[in-house]
């Protein structure tokens, strides 16, 4: 008798997904998504479904584990080379939140030029005068320059709404330049910081890219100049950007992830009044977690038959995998 196989689902996930998952195995979820509920509750998983990072030990651990499903696109949250070594298949859903994060990008520029942060919490406190006064300063999206570190989905998207939505100058500097659209200026990294109003931080956090937005780099932009970062945390110095924004070098940051997740209640960024914080959460939304849940549950369906995943982010590991589970 063939029991079902246990997949374990880091988070909640939408109830159409759910749904889908629990008539494909013993669909089990993290009682929280802490480090330690994961590790704990992880024991006996065959296929984990990934929206938090997974802890190496969890794959050494799990001699039944077939594969880690990314919810979303980024594979920092899985340890690859681990998985690769043990034989699990690592496989992920990329583009399916790309617009949503791409419009809480455009969003946020919006925020920052039109001064919001400010205007909002002036208008609350002091009243109407207050929070007006602002508007003088504000300034609109339409025809600025958007530059854009990393141009995958996420950028991609980016590109066509500042393009043909608010009629954008869009520059791009990315590792398949040939590959950009020909309305996408591709430059150098000091072109990008030297040229923009609005800096997008879209690209994936690699050993080239961490760290890349330097004190020296943010020296570089354009006085007043506008960060956004929907990519990864460590891409910026944390440090610098506090610096800068506080010295009025920047005009002001959107910022949705961090070194540290949850952002600290006493770190600086909270003082910033020329900041938009959110929680590690601009590639969520109803439709979003709808259609990622739908690409996880195509992959360990197929993955369940047999088949190789559709993207597939370890595809070396495909012979020690079938060898571990005697497949052909």
């Amino acid at each position: 008798m063939n029991l079902p196989k246990v997949i374990f689902s880091t988070h909640k996930l939408h109830p159409d997904v759910t749904r889908d998952l629990t008539t494909l195995g013993d669909y089990r979820v993290a009682s929280a998504p802490t480090p330690e509920a994961i590790l704990n509750e992880s024991a006996g998983a065959e296929i984990i479904v990934v929206r938090a990072r997974i802890a190496p030990e969890i794959i050494e651990r799990e001699a039944g584990l077939m594969a880690c499903v990314r919810h979303g696109a980024g594979l920092d949250m899985i340890p690859v080379e681990v998985a690769t070594k043990a034989g699990v298949l690592v496989a992920n859903v990329p583009g399916a939140n790309a617009t949503t994060v791409a419009e809480h990008a455009i969003w946020s520029a919006l925020a920052l030029l039109r001064k919001y942060p400010v205007v909002n919490a002036d208008l609350r406190k002091q009243g109407w005068e207050a929070g007006r006064a602002h508007s003088d300063h504000g300034r609109e999206l339409s025809g600025r320059c958007i530059g854009i570190l990393g141009v995958g989905n996420i950028g991609a998207s980016v590109a066509r709404i500042a393009q043909h939505g608010f009629g954008c100058k869009v520059i791009a500097m990315t590792r398949t330049p040939d590959n950009l659209p020909d309305d996408i200026e591709a430059v150098s990294f000091d072109a990008l910081l030297a040229r923009s109003d609005v800096l997008m931080l879209c690209c994936p956090l690699t050993d080239e890219t961490r760290g890349i937005v330097s004190a020296d780099a943010i020296a570089k932009m354009k006085p007043g100049a506008v960060l956004i970062n929907v990519s990864r945390g460590p891409v910026t110095d944390e440090a610098a950007l506090i610096v800068a924004l506080s010295s009025g070098h920047l005009g002001g940051a959107a910022v949705d992830v961090f070194g540290t997740h949850p952002l600290p209640q006493d770190h600086p960024f909270f003082e910033l009044p020329n900041v938009v914080l959110t929680p590690h959460m601009a590639g969520i939304t109803q439709e979003s977690m709808l259609r990622m849940g739908q690409g996880v549950v195509v992959e360990i369906r197929r993955i369940l038959a047999g088949q190789r995943p559709e993207n597939f982010c370890n595809p070396e590991v495909w012979n020690t995998y079938c060898k571990r589970f005697d497949r052909t």
